[in-house]
């Protein structure tokens, strides 16, 4: 498999391949206390979702596309050594298990089969998943039993947010809310390592402090144009690095950012402005008929 196996050129193309997020254990543990923090709106229907979900993919198959399942690649990226030692550096660190749990937590870890783990990063790990004896652990003895020494990810549902591509360039993007930025640790992870991409995905065009920018505010459009919401997630220093490195590539010959209202209603481009066919969009009722865009060349970066 050769890099241009992944491509992306619009978003009205024939879909060939595509990864989903299954609903599993972590919508089950989205509940009144966490859910906020979670930027959910309500707790779901875990069970009616799975259903919903898996009638969806069938659609998709059903018309020519392969559905890959994040999880199982997640799964399938931890079983490779290096891949899982290079994750669980990243997502077991004491940040956020503390520096008294950390060699037991990644010990725990190690016991673990890969969908076993896959399925304790995304549907969270809690103190009682962990059966440890760390008694000299101030995070371990604050939590109670069913507190989460790791929290569940349900915006995983969600694969579009944490990487998309952009023609032959692949960006795994920094999340603009903490509650999901470990979403594309798992996602970078999957493009590094699993059998799949290892030797086939190029590396992420983003890296470092270059600001917040998620794929739901990406539209490929085609002929080398590519179309960036900026507002209540993507920022503009995300776009302008994303602009220079894509032009730096060569693989965009222009990038138009459009202004998008920075509220929870426009939290993504895609949700407001859908590209329906290489000259139709839908577009939400409630955006402005005039929005201040601006169209980035190579001659600007």
């Amino acid at each position: 498999m050769n890099a241009t196996t992944f491509h992306v050129d619009s978003e009205v193309g024939r879909l060939r391949q595509v990864i989903l997020h299954r609903p599993g254990l972590e919508l089950s543990r989205l509940t009144p206390r966490n859910v906020d923090a979670l930027l959910f709106d309500d707790i779901l229907w875990a069970k009616r979702a799975r259903e919903e979900h898996d009638a969806f993919a069938q659609v998709l198959r059903d018309h020519g596309a392969r559905v890959h399942y994040f999880a199982d690649l997640l799964a399938q990226t931890l079983d490779v050594p290096e891949g899982r030692d290079w994750l669980l550096d990243r997502v077991v660190t004491p940040a956020t298990v503390g520096p008294a749990l950390l060699d037991a937590v990644r010990e725990r870890c190690a016991e673990l089969d890969g969908e076993t783990l896959a399925g304790y990063l995304i549907g969270g790990m809690l103190k009682s998943d962990l059966p440890l004896a760390t008694p000299h652990s101030l995070v371990w003895n604050a939590l109670d039993a069913e507190a989460f020494a790791l929290a569940p990810l349900p915006n995983h549902l969600f694969p579009r947010d944490n990487s998309c591509w952009m023609y032959d360039r692949l960006s795994v993007n920094p999340m603009a809310k903490q509650a999901r930025r470990r979403e594309s640790l798992h996602a970078e992870a999957i493009y590094r390592f699993h059998p799949m991409f290892a030797s086939a995905a190029p590396e992420p065009i983003l890296d470092g402090p270059v600001g917040t920018l998620e794929g739901g505010d990406v539209h490929v459009l085609g002929n080398g144009a590519v179309m960036v919401g900026m507002g209540e997630r993507t920022t503009a220093q995300a776009v302008e690095n994303l602009a220079a490195r894509l032009f730096a590539a060569g693989t965009a010959t222009r990038l138009i950012a459009v202004q998008l209202p920075a509220t929870r209603a426009y939290m993504h481009l895609d949700t407001v402005l859908t590209m329906l066919d290489g000259d139709a969009f839908a577009v939400y009722p409630g955006l402005a008929d005039s929005l201040r865009s601006w169209t980035l060349r190579p001659s600007d970066a």
